[in-house]
């Protein structure tokens, strides 16, 4: 991953503003009360982190990333911002951080993962990771490419092309594997497509 965005990090933003749909959207609606503890698989230059950080100031956020390049940026961001105290940065991979420790063992009340899962190799298991990591009453919310079902199969074939020279996969299987660990975790699910499918976005909850 360094290898991937030792350079683009430096763009990153700015290149991802007109076609990463949904993630404001999600961010908004992530109801983050006061002393919610926040998870972000995947914060990458810590754009979507300081957008929540303003937009909930009672709650604390940390950011999880495998690449410490991505790190470095989301770090000088987040600090430029002034938001150092309110939002913590790990280096880790997102199929094997320690929840517990993260947390200060309680669990997360909300993760979120934005445009993530398309671009982890065995997302699947990161996944289910940041389902386990809800605490109790929590909840995850994710939005990430669809299959473009509802749009012109040419816009489909450009787009996927485009996609994978940065290595980055739409998931097919992404409603499958959201029900399946709901249904492994003893979570409830939801799941739809937006945007004639060029976005899909999912719901995780547990109980209280």
């Amino acid at each position: 991953m360094d290898r991937i965005y030792r350079r683009q990090r430096h763009v990153y933003d700015l290149t991802r503003k007109y076609y990463l749909l949904g993630r404001d959207a999600l961010i908004a609606g992530l109801d983050a009360g006061p002393g919610a503890r926040v998870l972000e698989v995947g914060c990458g230059t810590g754009r979507n982190l300081i957008v929540a950080a303003r937009a909930f100031p009672a709650a604390r956020f940390t950011g999880l990333d495998i690449s410490a390049a991505m790190l470095a940026t989301a770090r000088a961001n987040i600090a430029r911002a002034g938001l150092s105290e309110r939002i913590d940065l790990v280096q880790a991979d997102a199929t094997a951080f320690d929840a517990a420790a993260l947390s200060g063992g309680a669990g997360f009340d909300r993760v979120f993962l934005s445009y993530t899962v398309s671009m982890i190799p065995d997302w699947q298991a990161a996944l289910a990771q940041a389902a386990r990591a809800l605490a109790p009453g929590g909840r995850l919310d994710l939005v990430d490419f669809g299959q473009q079902e509802g749009l012109p199969p040419t816009f489909r074939r450009a787009l996927f092309a485009w996609l994978d020279r940065f290595d980055v996969t739409p998931r097919a299987g992404l409603p499958a594997a959201v029900a399946a660990i709901a249904a492994a975790e003893g979570l409830t699910s939801d799941w739809s497509s937006t945007r004639r499918g060029y976005a899909w976005t999912a719901r995780l909850a547990r109980g209280a």
